[in-house]
């Protein structure tokens, strides 16, 4: 076994980080080493943590992270950051709410930022998942930007997806409109101390029994005070739950199966981008594009004829 494997394995955290930081950076050394990795992946629990800002997501992620600590389970965090679309920078703020756990051996966090991906999970961050289920953390947490229709990849990479809601998001109804219906699989409602808890959870139970189907899993409602670690060892017990049910009806496995066909297809898609790219960057394209361009030829006939270059380019890529 290589070194640096190895040293993977043993949870040894600078090496972890390096590799998350060559992950980030697209070196090309990166995938050998996750060709490497592959056979170890599978064991741990992949937990996504996904809801609006100001709910308390990174405040109830350390407070879980203390429980999961408490019964001996080693823990890795990715917190995803939203990356600006004007500088490429992300604040990378969330790991200042778990400082506490900084000198723990048994835990590791990183923050990543977003990278203007639409699913909210760039394709580094799904890798750095990879490398952390690989070092054999028993539980990995995605904590992911906001909630909605740019933020649904959660349910791609994750085993189990919990939506996080306070009493002063509003209107429910306009939380399920976004598309969360169909990746929540247990709802938490945060900062269950405030006034409105009790119509917020009533709100999700009514809107829950609209979509009940027998034999299928009903998310269950935790209610939480992350700064205060009330509820977390119920939230546990439910996601427990959920990873003992999906086992029992033979959906764990199919999910991950799922996941990984979905990894391939984003994979290829990715790689015939990047060829793209350097298609469009070159003299010949920029000069017949502005040729059609001006003479007001045919978008279609112009693309069908690039993209039969884009199809040799990928053939001789791959040889």
């Amino acid at each position: 076994m290589d070194e640096w494997l190895q040293s993977v394995r043993h949870k040894h955290k600078r090496t972890i980080a390096r590799f998350i930081t060559q992950v980030e950076n697209g070196e090309t050394e990166r995938m050998e080493r996750l060709k490497q990795l592959y056979p170890y992946l599978g064991h741990a629990h992949l937990i996504g943590f996904t809801g609006p800002p100001g709910s308390g997501k990174s405040t109830l992620v350390d407070s879980f992270i203390q429980h999961l600590r408490q019964q001996n389970y080693t823990v890795a965090v990715i917190a995803v950051d939203p990356t600006s679309p004007f500088t490429g920078g992300a604040i990378l703020g969330d790991r200042v709410r778990m400082t506490r756990h900084a000198l723990d051996e048994g835990v590791f966090i990183r923050s990543m930022g977003s990278r203007g991906s639409l699913g909210g999970l760039s394709r580094a961050t799904k890798e750095a998942v990879h490398i952390l289920d690989a070092a054999g953390f028993d539980v990995v947490l995605i904590e992911t930007v906001g909630v909605g229709q740019a933020e649904l990849d959660i349910m791609h990479i994750a085993d189990t997806v919990a939506l996080v809601l306070n009493p002063g998001d509003g209107d429910a109804v306009q939380v399920f409109k976004a598309g969360i219906m169909e990746i929540a699989d247990l709802f938490i409602v945060n900062k269950a101390d405030l006034p409105g808890t009790k119509r917020l959870v009533s709100d999700i139970e009514e809107l829950l029994h609209l979509i009940e189907k027998a034999g299928e899993w009903l998310p269950p409602i935790v209610e939480t005070v992350g700064n205060r670690e009330n509820g977390i060892p119920v939230l546990w017990d439910k996601v427990q739950a959920h990873k003992r049910f999906l086992r029992q009806r033979g959906s764990w496995e199919k999910k991950r199966s799922a996941r990984r066909g979905l990894e391939v297809k984003e994979i290829m898609e990715e790689h015939i981008q990047t060829l793209l790219q350097e298609i469009c960057e070159t003299p010949t394209y920029q000069a017949e594009l502005q040729h059609m361009l001006s003479n007001q030829q045919d978008p279609h006939q112009f693309a069908q004829k690039w993209f039969k270059t884009l199809l040799k380019k990928a053939y001789e890529s791959g040889r």
